[in-house]
């Protein structure tokens, strides 16, 4: 898992060649929202997306981790089918019923049924790289929801030409975000870390959460400001020295937020002394949120290390998936 997550700024590269050289067949429609499915290490970047374009995005972006889609589904929908198996039985769910409704349907994966129905009906897709666990993919996932929105001209923004020099900004700063990495291991080792993010980085909180559970195999929570300033400040009342709090920090957030958070930080601090600060690097909103995911995954490896635990080992999803499959 290590040498993955080191190869982050190749994935990038890599995953932008795949975007720029699939033929994508454009479509005369106007669409009236967006749905993308996915669950695990391929949802996630759909809630990472959707928060990072909401602010310019001509129509709604929402995502699904479930069986289910919204009733709004119809004809004029975009559904982005995010399975890096291509055999999420969720996702599958969700694909076949938005098809039935006559969604223009975008697929993303390696392979599997999901890549089979794409060809079948013709659908534009993207195939990424197989073999791997797909949280260690976000890379590849993350970039195609990017090229989609982009071709559809969904987003002004190009967010795609960014990734050069994001990739850089990775690999000049890789030395130091692993030592940066190492040091907060090492302060939230044998504790229970809680995550808090401004609310548009919620995504990254996420995905932080699900790298801490799967290669750590540790529980954990987050929250977002200033949502939390309305619930989870005053269960703080419950806190303790057990509870080690990672804070990350964007300088786009709104100048209220980062107010809030210092009153939060002053308060949180009569309950614990792990209180820890990571802040994004980055010119732009999308380098600071890959950034932080880049920094967090390596958390969670160098944490799995001091724990001695396997972070690839993922036996309990598939024994469940193993159980499921007895339903038929």
């Amino acid at each position: 898992m290590k040498t993955l997550v080191a190869n982050f700024a190749n994935q990038l590269m890599d995953a932008k060649q795949i975007g720029e050289s699939i033929s994508f067949i454009p479509t005369n429609k106007n669409f009236s929202n967006v749905l993308i499915c996915g669950l695990g290490g391929s949802g996630i970047g759909g809630k990472i997306i959707s928060l990072l374009v909401r602010e310019e995005a001509k129509i709604p972006i929402v995502t699904t981790n479930d069986y289910s889609i919204p009733n709004f589904v119809n004809k004029n929908t975009l559904v982005i089918a995010n399975s890096y198996s291509g055999n999420t039985e969720e996702t599958l769910t969700a694909v076949k019923e938005s098809d039935k409704r006559g969604a223009e349907i975008v697929a993303i994966t390696s392979g599997g049924a999901l890549l089979e129905m794409a060809k079948l009906n013709k659908w534009n897709h993207f195939v990424v790289p197989s073999g791997e666990q797909p949280r260690a993919m976000l890379a590849y996932s993350l970039i195609q929801l990017l090229f989609t929105l982009e071709k559809h001209k969904i987003v002004s923004t190009n967010y795609t030409s960014q990734l050069q020099s994001i990739a850089n900004l990775v690999t000049e700063n890789e030395s130091q975000i692993k030592k940066e990495a190492l040091k907060v291991a090492k302060q939230i080792y044998q504790k229970k870390a809680v995550i808090y993010a401004d609310q548009s980085f919620e995504g990254v909180a996420v995905r932080f959460r699900q790298q801490i559970n799967e290669n750590a195999k540790e529980l954990c929570w987050h929250h977002v400001l200033p949502e939390m300033n309305h619930n989870e400040l005053v269960g703080w009342a419950g806190g303790d020295n057990n509870i080690a709090v990672i804070k990350l920090n964007s300088s786009f957030e709104f100048y209220r937020t980062k107010k809030r958070w210092e009153i939060c930080k002053s308060i949180i601090s009569e309950k614990t002394d792990t209180i820890i600060e990571i802040n994004a690097k980055g010119n732009n909103k999308l380098a600071q949120v890959l950034y932080l995911i880049h920094i967090t995954d390596w958390i969670s490896v160098l944490l799995a290390d001091l724990k001695q635990v396997d972070a690839v080992e993922v036996d309990v999803i598939i024994k469940l998936k193993d159980e499921l499959s007895k339903l038929g």
